[in-house]
């Protein structure tokens, strides 16, 4: 919604403004322009690009989000069921929640958080590591390398779409130059053309500029914008993960576990400390009922 409500304002600010200083938007339509801007842009992506990125980018465009995601309701959650499997590891013994993180969908503890269930990215990683945790054939140093290299090499991938498109975006003003000349060799070849005429190709020459830039830095840039955003949101549930799984590794409770993991989420989203403790404290009161 609000990539549509931007575009929106981009526009009506833009056509609106021009039409309201007394221009005409009819010379600004100019469909052989947008296919050598468009047309250009296009073909440099492709050449650019390999198959790997050119999927990954056409997969998540449509993907999008209108909001955030990982809002504070849902790290609250996400260190709630943190606190609830590491507090029945200590109690019972890390082998009391293979069960479970072999089969989450089957998990009562899972059960009552759906929309972490629903989220593969935190489900694989969540369960991974506890899995090596479980093994205990690693010592804290080498799981958290292990975490560490993975959220770098997720991060790596989750950003080629918007390098991508960045760099489309950079293309954009050019291409539109390009549109720009090419016309304005089309009117000065018209050397038996009326004054009238002449100026009316060279301003539909202009749009071309326009349009590479328009199209260049208000619609493709903020599209890689967004799903830059969008990255950091993901790479801070796993640093909140991260955290919070290794400060159980290195022997602290539970409880100032997830506090560890409380303290690396942006300020936007952190719940403050009381909010955190009444969170888990309902979440383990609704775990034993349920029991």
């Amino acid at each position: 919604m609000l990539i549509a409500i931007g575009f929106i304002i981009l526009i009506l600010s833009v056509f609106g403004g021009f039409v309201l200083s007394g221009g005409s938007l009819g010379p600004l339509y100019q469909p052989t322009e947008l296919l050598m801007i468009g047309g250009g842009a296009i073909g440099v992506f492709i050449a650019a690009n390999n198959g790997k990125v050119l999927r990954a980018t056409l997969r998540i465009v449509p993907k999008l989000k209108p909001t955030l995601k990982y809002d504070k309701a849902l790290y609250m959650d996400l260190m709630a069921l943190l606190y609830t499997l590491l507090s029945k590891a200590r109690r019972e013994g890390m082998l009391s929640i293979e069960k479970d993180i072999d089969n989450p969908a089957d998990s009562a503890m899972f059960s009552d958080y759906p929309r972490l269930a629903r989220d593969p990215m935190i489900m694989s990683f969540l369960t991974d590591y506890l899995r090596l945790m479980i093994s205990g054939n690693m010592n804290a140093h080498e799981i958290d390398e292990l975490m560490l290299h993975e959220i770098e090499e997720f991060e790596h991938e989750a950003h080629l779409p918007s390098n991508a498109l960045t760099r489309v975006s950079d293309a954009l003003p050019a291409f539109g130059i390009v549109a720009a000349v090419m016309g304005v060799v089309k009117a000065l070849s018209a050397a038996d053309a009326s004054p009238d005429e002449m100026g009316k190709m060279i301003a539909h020459a202009l749009v071309g500029t326009f349009l590479g830039i328009l199209l260049a830095y208000g619609f493709v840039s903020p599209l890689a914008s967004r799903i830059e955003g969008q990255v950091a949101e993901a790479v801070k549930v796993l640093q909140c993960m991260r955290v919070t799984l290794l400060a159980s590794l290195n022997g602290y409770a539970p409880q100032l576990a997830v506090e560890f993991g409380r303290k690396a989420l942006h300020t936007a989203e952190r719940p403050s400390a009381g909010e955190l403790e009444e969170h888990v404290r309902n979440s383990k009161s609704s775990g034993a009922g349920n029991a």
